[in-house]
C-alpha cells in the first residue's frame, strides 16, 4: 500500500497559479504511474492529469490542456501539478492517486491509492 499526502492548495484569483505537490511513501514510487483527479461540489470525481513511471508520457483532460503541467521527481518520491491561468471552474478538491498496475507502459488510467485531497478555490 502506498501513502499519499497532497499539499499546495489554497485560494487564488482567476488567472493566477498554484503548484500542488504529492509526497508518496510505502512502496517503490518509481514503479507506478501517478495522476491527479479532482472533485467539485455536487460533481463526480474527474481525471485531470496522468504521468508514466519515468515521466516520459503525460496525459491531460481537455479542460486543462495548455494550462496544467504534471511532473514527477522519482528521487524525492513526489509528483507535482503546476496549474496556471486558473479559472473559477477549476475550483475543486484535488486528489493525488497512484496507478493500480505497476510498470504500466504509458500514463495511468486506473487508480488504486488516493491521498486525502487538497482544496483549490479560484475566485472570479
Amino acid at each position: 500500500q502506498v501513502q499519499l499526502v497532497e499539499s499546495g492548495g489554497g485560494l487564488v484569483q482567476a488567472g493566477g497559479s498554484l503548484r500542488l505537490s504529492c509526497a508518496a511513501s510505502g512502496r517503490t514510487f518509481a514503479n507506478y504511474g501517478m495522476g491527479w483527479l479532482r472533485q467539485a461540489p455536487g460533481k463526480e470525481r474527474e481525471f485531470v492529469a496522468g504521468i508514466s513511471t519515468r515521466g516520459g508520457i503525460t496525459k491531460y483532460a481537455d479542460s486543462v490542456k495548455g494550462r496544467f503541467t504534471i511532473s514527477r521527481d522519482n528521487a524525492k518520491n513526489t509528483v507535482f501539478l503546476q496549474m496556471n491561468s486558473l479559472k473559477p471552474e477549476d475550483t475543486a478538491v484535488y486528489y493525488c492517486a497512484a496507478d493500480k498496475l505497476a510498470f504500466r507502459v504509458g500514463a495511468p488510467i486506473d487508480f488504486g491509492s488516493w491521498g486525502q485531497g487538497t482544496q483549490v478555490t479560484v475566485s472570479s
